[in-house]
């Protein structure tokens, strides 16, 4: 079992910038992908950016390519999400997921253990 914790979430203007984290515990989490979803008001919830047990690979969803970063600190056990020139449609609840195979890094559907989600609001 892996336990995830997502923090870091809150309200910030348009252009403005965030850092979500991610922390876990249990299982050794160096051995376990982990992707960043959202969900935003009556929308499904969506693929943000992925990152490989090592860090030495990551995806990202188009619409935050650029903007978004994703990292680890497996040392930490932390995944972090560093947000930069934010949008209104980047408003949602954040997620974070974990899931050891990571066959498909943004299909939500392949991840196992997941955390309770954060919210991001960003202000005109």
């Amino acid at each position: 079992q892996v336990q995830l914790a997502e923090s870091g979430g809150g309200v910030v203007q348009a252009g403005g910038s965030l850092r979500l984290s991610c922390a876990a515990s249990g299982r050794t989490f160096s051995n376990y992908g982990v992707g960043w979803f959202r969900q935003a008001p009556g929308k499904e919830r969506e693929f943000v950016a992925a990152i490989s047990w090592s860090g030495g690979s990551t995806w990202y969803a188009d619409s935050v390519k650029g903007r978004f970063t994703i990292s680890r600190d497996n040392a930490k056990n932390m995944v972090y999400l560093e947000m930069n020139s934010l949008k209104l449609e980047d408003t949602a609840v954040y997620f974070c997921a974990a899931d050891r195979l990571f066959l498909t890094p943004s299909a939500d559907h392949e991840y196992n253990y997941w955390g309770q989600g954060t919210q991001v609001t960003v202000s005109s």
